[in-house]
């Protein structure tokens, strides 16, 4: 992945969230991260880049929840989000096999198997 890809996903999270910069400085500082809004704007435009932690702190912070998505690391571009809400369920449906026939009628859903047999 590209510097300037990881620049640009912090800045459009931070967007989509509503946040200024100087709320994002304030927000980190309550969690004894004390960055100033120079260092997250130098962070957005590729100048610098966030340490690991400092990463995943931000990741929290713009509830992302699919980090290698949201930076770039998935090519397939019919790839997309799951809320935790869609992934609990997912995971509900992958421990229930012996309801997923019931879950699929009631979802009119066509599911292909392996063999490429409809189910």
């Amino acid at each position: 992945m590209r510097h300037e890809d990881i620049a640009k996903a912090l800045k459009e999270y931070r967007k989509k969230n509503h946040y200024s910069v100087k709320d994002v400085s304030i927000m980190l500082g309550e969690r004894s991260m004390e960055v100033a809004p120079k260092t997250i704007y130098g962070w957005e435009s590729g100048q610098a880049k966030p340490s690991a932690d400092m990463l995943l702190t931000l990741c929290e912070l713009y509830n992302i929840t699919d980090v290698l998505t949201a930076f770039g690391y998935h090519e397939d571009k019919s790839f997309f989000h799951v809320t935790s809400s869609e992934r609990a369920l997912i995971e509900s449906y992958r421990k229930h096999p012996e309801l997923q026939k019931a879950v699929n009628k009631l979802l009119d859903l066509t599911v292909v198997r392996k063999t490429g047999q409809s189910q």
